[in-house]
């Protein structure tokens, strides 16, 4: 969905860190290009929604709900990596439910991937196929794992695999998953420049994870082909590059805009699979994840960029292009 305005700016654009300063010292930064600035929107017209990740189960959900009331962080989203396959039918439901009561979408990853089954070729320096599922058995496992997450309530399904996506599309299509699914492409196969961006838009994606080493420009180049709503890592786990992009947040949502802001954790251990082994990590970093958050938050305000966000409940894209299913 487009829209000519930028929703998050104040009528004088938000100020830039350490503006007023520099600009005193001979220092100001060059004004932004209107050119650079996303024409798209979220069909509720807002610019920015967020997402808690790596909430793997209904305890650390609990965690999140409680500290974000407390730090009081508006959250749109929350995602699961380890998979639909590692939570039992009451985990589920539990985490729907609480969801639901709240308003946040939730988000869960098919699986099996090609990263923790018997494909060697993911562990050599190449990476091989990386998280794709392999064979028809790894594909179904992926579909089973979709029908059971949404006869269960859930409404968003991860996916990290072209033909998973494409699978799963087709069958929301044919009316053999709920029409108001959402399918969110991971960031671990993510796309890097416009025409992949567009593909996977266009393979059924209501949103896409690119990776979090994009530079402004290359938000520019996507918009100009794409209104896909992007997810992006403001900081990204070290296993994605561990990415800190606090202060350029006004900047990433005025280019890449319709944007999910993602706060995600560094210098923090791995949890997937998740495990009770994995109790006090997933805990406590899912606090942390959501003190992220509010400190993000936090810059848009005193930088006088943090209008434009969609309001609370909104998950869905607004109108996005596809291939025919004839194709």
């Amino acid at each position: 969905m487009t829209d000519t305005s930028t929703p998050f700016l104040t009528p004088a654009g938000p100020r830039r860190p350490g503006e007023r300063a520099l600009t005193a010292l001979g220092l100001a930064a060059p004004a932004d290009n209107p050119a650079d600035s996303s024409p798209h929107v979220f069909p509720d017209g807002g610019s920015w929604r967020t997402e808690i990740p790596s909430v793997e189960g209904p305890e650390a959900l609990a965690v999140v709900l409680k500290e974000s009331s407390r730090l009081g962080v508006p959250v749109h989203r929350v995602s699961q990596g380890s998979g639909v396959w590692m939570l039992s039918d009451a985990e589920i439901t539990e985490m729907a439910e609480a969801c639901a009561e709240h308003d946040i979408e939730l988000c869960l990853f098919t699986g099996p991937r090609g990263t923790w089954d018997t494909g060697g070729s993911t562990r050599t320096a190449s990476g091989g196929a990386g998280l794709r599922a392999r064979g028809h058995d790894a594909l179904a496992g992926c579909v089973e794992d979709a029908l059971r997450a949404t006869e269960l309530g859930i409404r968003c399904l991860l996916v990290a695999d072209e033909g998973v996506l494409w699978t799963l599309h087709r069958l929301r299509e044919l009316g053999l998953l709920p029409a108001d699914t959402t399918l969110k492409v991971s960031a671990l196969i993510g796309p890097v420049n416009p025409a992949s961006v567009s593909v996977y838009e266009r393979l059924g994606a209501d949103s896409v994870n690119v990776p979090s080493d994009l530079t402004g420009s290359h938000f520019t180049e996507i918009r100009r082909v794409s209104g896909v709503p992007l997810d992006l890592y403001i900081e990204a786990p070290d296993d994605l590059g561990g990415y800190v992009r606090m202060y350029e947040a006004a900047e990433l949502i005025r280019r890449a805009a319709p944007l999910y802001l993602k706060f995600g954790l560094s210098r923090a251990p791995g949890i997937y699979p998740y495990g009770a082994h994995l109790r006090d990590a997933a805990l406590e970093t899912a606090r942390e994840r959501v003190r992220r958050g509010r400190l993000v938050l936090d810059l848009l305000s005193r930088h006088g960029a943090d209008g434009g966000m969609s309001p609370l409940g909104s998950r869905l894209p607004g109108p996005l292009n596809r291939f025919s299913l004839k194709d």
